[in-house]
C-alpha cells in the first residue's frame, strides 16, 4: 500500500501520479551540489537519460536543467536558431502556437503548418513546405497535451532528412517520453525536449533536453552569441559534461532533492525493458479508448493512428462544459484535466494514463477513474 497521504487520484496529462520511492528521494537530506556523491547521482541520471532516449553516440549530450519544458524551447530557439532564421512549427494544438511564440521571441520567424483540430500536417505537405523555403529548424509536437493528437516521429524525421537534409529536427516530447516510443539514434532526431513532472514521474521542476552531435556541432557554429543567459548552451555544455564525468562543476544550482528523485525514477524504469513500458502504455490506452467509446463519447483525434498513447482528449455530450462534470470527478476521488485548445475548451475533458498508474500492477487507476467518468455522466444526464 502507498504510504502517501490519502489524495485523490490525479489522471491528468501532468503532473501525475507519483512511485512512492521517487517521492521518498525529494526528501533526501541536504548536501552541496558539488559534492562528491551528489555529482556521482547527477552522472548516472545523464548516463541513464541516454538509455531512455536511446541513443548510444557519445557526442550527443543530455541537459537537465532546473525550470519547467518551456524551458526547452527557449534552449532550442536560443541556442540552434539566431535572428532572421526561417523555422518551420508542425501544428497539432495549443504548444505549436507557444512555440512558435518563443521562436518569435527572439527575432526567429516561425511558419506555422496547421491541420484541422484533431489531425496532423500530412507527408505530402511537410515535403511541400521544405521545398517551398529552407529552413532551419523542423518542430513537431509528438503528444499535443492540449488535443491528445499524436504525431509520427520516424517517418516525419525520414521525410526531412531526404527533403531537407540540413534542416534540425525537433521533437517536444513533454507529453511522449518514458509512453511513447522515441529512438533519437535510429530515427534520426536532433533534439527531444520534456520534463520530468509527465510520463518520467517526478515532480515538476527539472527541464530535460537531449540533442544530437548534429545540434551540438550547430550550436557551435554560430556566428553570434546566443540571446540567452540562463539558458545558454556555452553556459550549461560544459557543466552538463563535467558532470556526466563525474567531476564537479557549477553554472547555477542544481535541485539535488530533484536530481534524486529523477535518479530514483530513471532507474525503476530502465529496471525492465523499454519495449514492455511503451507496450503497457498502449494496452491502457486502448483499454480508456474502447471505455470511452462504449460511453457513446468521441475522442479529439480523428483517426486511429493520431491517437496518444499517454492520454485521452474526450469530447463531452452536447451541452455539457467541463465545470460541470469535473467536480463530479473530483467527488468520487478523480481528477481529470479540462479543455486547454482555446477553439474548443468548453467542449471537452482531457484524461491523462501515463507513469505509475499505468505501470504499477498494484494500482487500479484507471479502472477507478472509468468507473467514475459512468457515473459522473449518468448523475448529470438525470438533472
Amino acid at each position: 500500500m502507498s504510504s502517501q497521504p490519502p489524495h485523490p487520484t490525479v489522471l491528468i496529462p501532468g503532473p501525475i501520479e507519483y512511485d512512492d520511492e521517487v517521492l521518498k528521494a525529494m526528501s533526501h537530506y541536504s548536501e552541496p551540489h558539488t559534492a562528491v556523491p551528489f555529482v556521482k547521482v547527477f552522472g548516472e541520471t545523464l548516463t541513464m537519460l541516454r538509455q531512455l532516449f536511446q541513443t548510444t553516440n557519445p557526442n550527443s549530450q543530455p541537459f537537465v536543467i532546473n525550470g519547467s519544458g518551456t524551458l526547452g524551447w527557449d534552449q532550442v530557439a536560443a541556442n540552434l536558431a539566431e535572428r532572421g532564421d526561417d523555422v518551420l512549427v508542425l501544428h497539432t494544438g495549443y504548444f505549436a502556437d507557444s512555440f512558435a511564440d518563443c521562436f518569435e521571441t527572439y527575432g526567429v520567424k516561425a511558419t506555422q503548418l496547421k491541420a484541422p483540430i484533431g489531425d496532423r500536417p500530412q507527408l505530402d505537405e511537410v515535403e511541400k513546405a521544405l521545398k517551398e523555403k529552407e529552413y532551419k529548424i523542423l518542430t513537431v509536437t509528438h503528444t499535443d497535451t492540449s488535443t491528445g493528437v499524436l504525431s509520427e516521429i520516424k517517418a516525419l524525421s525520414e521525410l526531412v532528412h531526404r527533403v531537407s537534409p540540413n534542416t534540425l529536427v525537433v521533437v517536444d516530447g513533454v507529453c511522449s517520453v518514458a509512453c511513447e516510443e522515441i529512438r533519437f539514434d535510429d530515427w534520426g532526431i536532433d533534439v527531444v525536449l520534456t520534463a520530468t513532472q509527465k510520463a518520467i514521474g517526478v515532480p515538476a521542476g527539472l527541464s530535460i533536453l537531449m540533442a544530437s552531435e548534429r545540434a551540438i556541432e550547430r550550436f557551435r557554429a554560430r556566428s553570434t552569441p546566443p540571446p540567452s543567459y540562463y539558458g545558454s548552451w556555452k553556459n550549461w555544455l560544459p557543466v552538463m559534461q563535467n558532470y556526466e564525468a563525474k567531476k564537479p562543476s557549477y553554472f547555477a544550482t542544481p535541485s539535488p532533492q530533484l536530481i534524486h528523485a529523477l535518479h530514483t525514477s530513471l532507474t525503476q524504469i530502465l529496471s525492465r525493458p523499454l519495449e514492455e513500458r511503451f507496450r503497457l502504455h498502449k494496452e491502457a490506452s486502448q483499454k480508456v479508448k474502447k471505455a470511452v467509446a462504449e460511453l457513446g463519447l468521441k475522442q479529439l483525434p480523428t483517426k486511429p493512428e493520431n491517437e496518444a498513447n499517454g492520454m485521452t482528449a474526450i469530447y463531452l455530450p452536447e451541452g455539457l462544459t467541463p465545470p460541470e462534470i469535473l467536480p463530479k470527478l473530483i467527488a468520487k476521488g478523480i481528477i481529470f484535466a479540462g479543455g486547454l485548445h482555446k477553439e474548443i475548451a468548453t467542449k471537452y475533458i482531457r484524461f491523462g494514463h501515463m507513469g505509475v498508474s499505468v505501470t504499477d500492477p498494484k494500482r487500479d487507476d484507471l479502472d477507478k477513474a472509468i468507473k467514475a467518468l459512468k457515473e459522473g455522466l449518468a448523475e448529470v444526464s438525470q438533472k
